[in-house]
């Protein structure tokens, strides 16, 4: 079984602003970074995966955990040498989304600037599509 990463937070973007992208998720330099270390701790993974489920204020979160295979449904968003496999249920609710990681002093994070999302909850780790 996989280990949890735990959750992340999520940013809704103002309708305006378009990520441009083929893909159903585009990493930035700090992310690709972050990932390329957490799968240098467990080689055996082959990627992250990101899911969705029920949780929080505002109805769905994302967790993060080690994929050590690829689901049937899964979509790999292969970028920069690293794979993110998204699960069936997240896809949806991840197109056009910038996955990023963020660090300061008090947090170290994955962030997902997602256009497609309508509102957060104030601790922005719960979302509504």
């Amino acid at each position: 079984m996989s280990r949890s990463l735990g959750a992340a937070t999520v940013r809704l973007l103002e309708k305006s602003r378009k990520i441009p992208t083929k893909a159903a998720l585009v990493l930035t330099p700090s992310a690709v970074n972050q990932v390329k270390k957490l799968l240098n701790l467990k080689p055996e993974a082959i990627g992250l995966k990101i899911s969705v489920s029920q949780r929080g204020c505002n109805g769905l979160s994302y967790s993060l955990e080690y994929a050590s295979k690829k689901g049937k449904f899964d979509e790999v968003v292969s970028q920069d040498g690293v794979k993110v496999l998204i699960d069936m249920k997240a896809q949806l609710t991840l197109l056009g989304t910038e996955m990023d990681f963020q660090e300061s002093p008090l947090a170290s994070e994955f962030v997902f600037n997602n256009p497609n999302i309508k509102g957060t909850c104030g601790c922005g780790e719960s979302f509504t599509v």
